[in-house]
């Protein structure tokens, strides 16, 4: 694909962050809409595990790798977006940003304190031209890798990817007359709906 760059990097490394928003500014030059899609690797059960139960360490990968790997994308991103005078960054997290879940406090944690930093790029960047959004996807995914998850289960009971697709370039094409800076996706069959 001659449109595409393929760039090999650790988004909790400052410097590799830096390195991929330089060079893809230098093969395509500016950049007007970066998303983060970021998913922390939880050690142990999903989530942590239950509260009472879990180790020491749980929180972890979540404080070590995880929310770095966020607040470098959204550092970086927004300044380069301010540089530019314009453009739109949209941070996806999950359901678990919108109230904490039975067995998932420390992916919680790592959701609310995402959540905290989006809020905080949006008020600190609208001003300055540039549209930061969070996108809570309260679903699981339908892709090859959630396939053996959701076998069996009615489509209602998951998001597709075109569904995250549509959320974003509703949040693009947004002005900043009406600019969305939370969004969620709950799919049909979900029974917890604010």
């Amino acid at each position: 694909m001659p449109d595409a760059l393929g760039i090999v990097a650790d988004a909790a490394s400052p410097e590799d962050v830096e390195r991929a928003f330089a060079e893809t500014r230098v093969r395509f030059g500016p950049i007007d809409l970066v998303v983060n899609a970021i998913t922390p690797a939880p050690r142990g059960g999903l989530g942590g595990g239950p509260l009472a139960e879990t180790s020491a360490d749980a929180l972890e990968p979540y404080v070590a790798g995880f929310l770095p790997a966020v607040f470098n994308v959204i550092r970086v991103g927004s300044r380069v977006l301010v540089e530019q005078g314009e453009g739109t960054l949209v941070q996806i997290t999950g359901g678990s940003a919108r109230r904490g879940m039975p067995d998932r406090g420390a992916w919680a944690a790592g959701a609310f304190a995402t959540r905290a930093l989006a809020q905080s790029a949006a008020q600190e960047l609208r001003g300055r031209g540039v549209h930061v959004a969070l996108l809570i996807v309260d679903a699981t995914i339908e892709s090859e890798k959630t396939a053996g998850y959701l076998a069996g289960q009615p489509a209602e009971a998951s998001a597709s990817e075109g569904d995250v697709v549509r959320a974003i370039r509703y949040l693009v094409e947004q002005s900043p007359r009406g600019w969305t800076h939370e969004l969620q996706i709950t799919p049909a069959g979900d029974r917890w709906v604010p």
